[in-house]
Parts: structure tokens; C-alpha cells; sequence
């Protein structure tokens, strides 16, 4: 048996493919926004929503790049049901302008999959504020918080369950030593690639431990969820040339622990999809099964902290 093939107490292991994990689910009738899908994990994630009947909005920041994606998922599912927005999540007039175009088609919401990521050099986005915490959770962020009342609605309307899911990594561990540097965002002197990606992996864990607590508290059937998808070699890492020299230089030693991009977006798919995971919400999944993230990911008073952070930053306190 592989070091892949383990499996959980969901049934499934490391090695199980995003159409293994939703075999038999029937998303028809479910709407689906799901970002970054021009290639990857998200482009996967995208066609196997839409294999199983989901209407699939792929929000992208080269609207060319997701019309051909598009093409080729219906290429291959020719009644699927798929839709192409543009969102580009390192500017925050961008997903502002995002929100408000898919609020006013009044199109359902049933699921909102917080995919897409960068790895980068030290960059301010458009509105001065470091990369990887601009793109990979502050817009997120944001677009979470505008299409929320949509999701509500389409929640008592239809009486299914929403579904949040917010792409992390086990990156999410390794950390600048206080987890979220809040009065040094944006401090270059003292900046690490690979920590600033880890530091905007956490805030993907923690928005969703934060944002369970308030969706409880209102009474919301709605859970959010994060999780690792797992070792993939995607095109994230050509963006940075110290993770892309890591992959080749330990190539050889990781092999028996990447997977392909089908496995990769299983976990994604599961969380967003299968049965099991119905009422599940503030929990962090690896290979489909709950698991157990940092210390620093289950500190709520961190994540309350984040949360009002990551308001004032967006303009909506």
C-alpha cells in the first residue's frame, strides 16, 4: 500500500481523486463561485463541480484564460452549466466590484470556494498592502463578507446548507513567531517569502473558525471550513524560485508524498460536496478527513482579532 493510500475514518485517503470523493452526489440545482480556475486546483475543482451537475462560476483574473477553460469543460461535459467573472482578489475595488455585479443578477448561492493563492516575492498590492495577505486571505475576505447575504438568502429560500471553503495549506504552520504580524503587514526589512505565505495561510484558517462562530451565533445554515489540499507541484510555485529550487532539489525524496492534481482537489471537492461533511463547520481537513491544524490556527482570541484587522482594512467597520 502507498504512503497516499491510508485511509480516513471518511473512507478516503491521500490518493483518492476529486471524482472519486463526489461519485454519486448529485449537485444539480447548486451554485457554485469558485476562484483562481485558470489552471490547477481550481480549474479541477471547476470541472468536477460541474460534472456533478453544479452550476459553476469561475471567478478569474484573466477572463480570456477562464473562457477557454470554460470551453474545455464543456468540451468534455457539454450540459454542464458554467460561468466565467472576472475578480481580481489583490485589489479590493476589484472584488467590491465582483460582489456587486453577482448580487444584482440574483443568481442563488449555495457554495463559495476560496481557492485561489499566490506565492511571490515581497509586492504591495493596489492598495499598498502585501501580497500574499492581500490576494490569498484579505480578498477572500472581503468577497466572503459581500456575498454573505446572498448565500443567507439562498439558504432559507432552497433549506440547503451553505458552504464555505477556504483553501489553507499546511504552509500555515510556519509562521512569523506572533502568527499575524498586525502592525507589520507590510514591513519589508524583516520579510520571508515563505513565511508571509504561511502567515496568509493561517488567516485562511482562522477567517473560517471566526467566521463559523458568527455564522452560529446568527443561526445561520451555513458552515465554513479550511483545509490543506495537500503536497501539489502547481503552477503556484512559479512564482517564487525558492519553493520552485525545493521541488527540484528534493524531488526525488517527495515523490512518494505529491499528488496529482485530481487528488489534489479531492479534498476541496469534499468539503464542498459529500454528505459527510453536512453541519461540519470551523474544522481543517487533510485528504478529506478532519485533522488537526496549529496551535496558533485554533486560537480564537487571534481569529477575533484578524476579524476586526481585516474589517478595518476593508472599509467595513
Amino acid at each position: 500500500m502507498g504512503l497516499l493510500s491510508r485511509t480516513g475514518p471518511s473512507g478516503f485517503s491521500a490518493s483518492s481523486t476529486a471524482e472519486e470523493v463526489t461519485q454519486g452526489i448529485d449537485g444539480t440545482g447548486l451554485t457554485a463561485i469558485v476562484t483562481g480556475t485558470t489552471s490547477g486546483l481550481g480549474l479541477e475543482t471547476s470541472r468536477v463541480l460541474a460534472l456533478r451537475g453544479v452550476h459553476v462560476v469561475m471567478a478569474v483574473r484573466n477572463t480570456n484564460a477562464g473562457e477557454n477553460v470554460k470551453e474545455a469543460i464543456l468540451k468534455e461535459i457539454p450540459n454542464a452549466r458554467v460561468d466565467v467573472m472576472e475578480l481580481d482578489l489583490s485589489s479590493l475595488a476589484s472584488v467590491r466590484k465582483f460582489g456587486e455585479e453577482y448580487n444584482s443578477l440574483g443568481l442563488p448561492l449555495n457554495i463559495l470556494i476560496n481557492n485561489a493563492g499566490v506565492v511571490t516575492p515581497f509586492k504591495l498590492s493596489q492598495d499598498n498592502i502585501e501580497l500574499h495577505f492581500a490576494t490569498n486571505h484579505l480578498g477572500h475576505f472581503l468577497l466572503t463578507n459581500l456575498l454573505l447575504e446572498t448565500m443567507k438568502r439562498t439558504s432559507r429560500e432552497s433549506n440547503k446548507e451553505g458552504r464555505i471553503v477556504n483553501l489553507s495549506s499546511m504552509g500555515h504552520q510556519y509562521v512569523y513567531r506572533e502568527g499575524i504580524r498586525f502592525d507589520k503587514i507590510n514591513e519589508e526589512s524583516s520579510y520571508y517569502t515563505y513565511l508571509a505565505y504561511g502567515q496568509s495561510k493561517l488567516a485562511s484558517v482562522l477567517h473560517a473558525n471566526e467566521l463559523t462562530r458568527h455564522l452560529k451565533a446568527e443561526g445561520v445554515e451555513i458552515i465554513a471550513n479550511s483545509l490543506h489540499p495537500g503536497l501539489i507541484q502547481t503552477n503556484i510555485v512559479r512564482f517564487d524560485g525558492i519553493l520552485h529550487y525545493i521541488v527540484k532539489v528534493l524531488g526525488v525524496f517527495i515523490i512518494p508524498f505529491i499528488k496529482t492534481v485530481q487528488q489534489g482537489a479531492a479534498t476541496t471537492c469534499f468539503v464542498a460536496l459529500h454528505p459527510q461533511v453536512k453541519g461540519v463547520s470551523g474544522e481543517y481537513f487533510t485528504d478529506c478527513n478532519i485533522a488537526k491544524p496549529s496551535d496558533q490556527a485554533n486560537d480564537a482570541d487571534l481569529a477575533t482579532k484578524l476579524w476586526d484587522f481585516s474589517l478595518s482594512l476593508t472599509n467595513l467597520k
